[in-house]
């Protein structure tokens, strides 16, 4: 089974959203098994013990969206720091991704994420997808796109977890790779055939039965990949770029934060 947690706050919207994206994941309800999780923040001053599930609408709406759709799905209560408690509960249900909602418009980058979304792109040693209040998901098949830069263990770690989710052959990807500001008259052709990491991640999706595009494009990074995303109508956008020191543009890579802060569709962090 393809185990997924849902942290959920008390924003009913962003809870819908998260719930609305694994039920769009490939044979949720045959293959996907849900951990909705309210963790009671320590300015509550409440124990865990003494707060029912039931008493947060956002989490009773995620849960029942899931089982709705068929989707196996426990109901947990945890307390303390929400981010420490979101990671350690991941790893007792051994989840193979995490979604969260948090994404904001403006502000500083915890402000953008949402402080306990940001922590745990930076902390959790499994997927993070972000959801945020209003996600845009595709219809049909299950879309998704690959944004890879130069970095072929980062294009692994892309087409990875594309292939670890249920009935991957059922999915289809687009490896895209753009070249950095090259969209002038006169601009070099742009050759995905070029790019190693590109063509690796292609490469071991096919061999694993995804139906793959091929694209390459010239650009403003983030931009081509947000707009590419939303002419492809995408159920989610799956980056790269995350890593475990620096700063925040340096932890998230600049180009996965300009994605995930701008782009109306789920984005995947795999690292």
């Amino acid at each position: 089974m393809y185990r997924v947690l849902v942290p959920v706050d008390r924003d009913e919207r962003r809870a819908v959203s998260q719930a609305d994206y694994v039920v769009r994941l490939p044979d949720a309800p045959e293959s996907v098994e849900a951990t909705v999780l309210y963790v009671v923040p320590p300015e509550r001053f409440s124990r865990a013990e003494s707060v029912s599930f039931a008493d947060n609408e956002a989490a009773v709406a995620a849960a029942d969206r899931l089982s709705a759709a068929g989707v196996e799905t426990t109901r947990l209560v945890a307390d303390g720091s929400v981010s420490r408690e979101v990671v350690r509960t991941a790893d007792d249900v051994d989840a193979d991704e995490l979604v969260v909602g948090g994404r904001k418009r403006s502000g500083v980058t915890r402000v953008l994420l949402g402080s306990t979304a940001h922590d745990l792109l930076v902390s959790a040693d499994r997927p993070v997808t972000i959801t945020g209040a209003n996600a845009v998901l595709g219809e049909g098949s299950r879309t998704v796109m690959l944004p890879v830069d130069g970095s072929v263990d980062r294009a692994r770690r892309q087409a990875e977890y594309v292939l670890g989710l249920p009935d991957a052959a059922a999915v289809e990807a687009t490896v895209l790779y753009v070249f950095p500001h090259q969209d002038y008259r006169g601009a070099p052709e742009h050759a995905f055939d070029e790019i190693e990491a590109a063509v690796v991640a292609a490469d071991e999706l096919e061999a694993g039965g995804v139906s793959v595009e091929r694209a390459a494009v010239g650009g403003e990074v983030a931009s081509r990949i947000v707009a590419a995303a939303e002419d492809r109508d995408v159920d989610g956008v799956v980056m790269g770029g995350r890593k475990r020191s620096g700063v925040a543009k340096v932890l998230l890579g600049s180009t996965a934060l300009d994605v995930v802060l701008s782009a109306s569709r789920p984005v995947t962090l795999t690292g």
